[in-house]
């Protein structure tokens, strides 16, 4: 029989392994799922990994997924290194999305050319004040940051459909809760003519050289993940914690606010009702599946998005619910936490030993 042993130390190579074994678990329970739903699993693995990868077209659209994910995990990753848990970087996002659409709003045809970075610049704001309401509660009255900032997200939305529905709604929009096309002077530079594709791929892409060097080359950086993995260490270091939880929730806020921005001001040239996508509540998988490392989370965004596309896919092709997106995600996430064990965990056969029937009577 198998047995579960402890290890003496963490297995460095199940660490990286372990989303691979994950993947190819959650593949397996895919083609499982559509073939309970009566669907051919080849046409449907299809869907979810070639169709987002076959043509250049659709590579540009698996990068426009995957710009905000890897943005907000980015963010998320700084929080979970030093054991802040922000599960509201989705509210985040709405909020980011809200002040960049406010501003750039306020734009007409004299504005200057370069207008689009105030617009990118308010939606950082946005996500910076909304995670800091969460820092300030969890600073002042020792609030849990896992309830504050999953509540915040709902409040978000609630200030999100009041706007579309009401004092931002288009007068010539046919009554949908929309705000009117922004102007062209405030949409972002895109990258591929005919595609998509936007500098939010150059910002993402800075960012992930930016916390790598802020992770393992800077005072600051150490300090956080000393802070998260070892608190009194921190404490007899001089580290304050105080700085290391405003610092991760602001830089965490700040990178969700302009995926927001970079999401209404390209894209969706518009704030909508449908601005929350759930990529604030993915971006966590992404996290985690990416191992918190920045190249790691570059790989694990382009699969997020894979699965983003191939919902829509196969929603349109398939005649499946737009759902099963968040299914795919949430296999990925419980069969990676099943194959973490393996880190801490080794499997070891054990032959069963037959058991020896009892003697009726006593002893001769």
């Amino acid at each position: 029989m198998l047995r579960l042993e402890p290890r003496a130390q963490a297995s460095v190579v199940w660490r990286y392994a372990s989303p691979v074994l994950a993947l190819a678990i959650t593949v397996v329970l895919g083609v499982l799922l559509f073939m309970a739903l009566g669907k051919d699993p080849l046409r449907g693995l299809t869907v979810f990994f070639w169709e987002p990868i076959k043509s250049v077209y659709a590579l540009s659209e698996l990068l426009v997924k995957a710009t905000p994910l890897l943005l907000i995990a980015l963010g998320l990753a700084v929080c979970f290194r030093s054991n802040i848990w922000n599960i509201g970087a989705e509210g985040q996002f709405v909020m980011g999305a809200v002040f960049a659409s406010g501003v750039a709003l306020l734009a007409d045809a004299n504005s200057l050319s370069g207008y689009w970075v105030w617009v990118l610049l308010a939606g950082v704001l946005g996500g910076m004040v909304w995670a800091g309401l969460t820092a300030w509660l969890r600073d002042r009255f020792n609030a849990s940051e896992i309830l504050v900032s999953l509540m915040l997200v709902y409040v978000a939305v609630m200030v999100l459909n009041y706007l579309v529905y009401g004092v931002w709604k288009d007068p010539l929009g046919y009554n949908f809760p929309q705000t009117k096309t922004f102007d062209a002077v405030t949409q972002i530079p895109k990258l591929i003519p005919g595609t998509r594709v936007n500098i939010g791929v150059l910002l993402a892409l800075a960012g992930v050289g930016a916390l790598w060097v802020f992770l393992f080359r800077t005072r600051a950086g150490f300090a956080q993940q000393v802070g998260g993995l070892a608190p009194d260490a921190a404490r007899y270091a001089g580290f304050s914690s105080r700085r290391a939880l405003w610092l991760a929730l602001l830089s965490s806020g700040a990178a969700a606010g302009l995926a927001g921005g970079l999401e209404v001001a390209g894209p969706l040239r518009q704030l909508t009702p449908f601005v929350p996508a759930g990529y604030g509540f993915a971006a966590i998988i992404v996290a985690f599946v990416g191992r918190l490392h920045p190249v790691g989370m570059v790989l694990s965004a382009l699969l997020m998005s894979m699965f983003y596309i191939g919902g829509e896919l196969a929603q349109s092709r398939l005649g499946l619910p737009r759902s099963l997106t968040g299914v795919f995600q949430g296999l990925l996430l419980f069969t990676l936490l099943a194959c973490d064990t393996l880190m801490q965990y080794k499997l070891r056969w054990v032959p069963a030993v037959p058991s020896v029937p009892a003697l009726k009577g006593g002893a001769s």
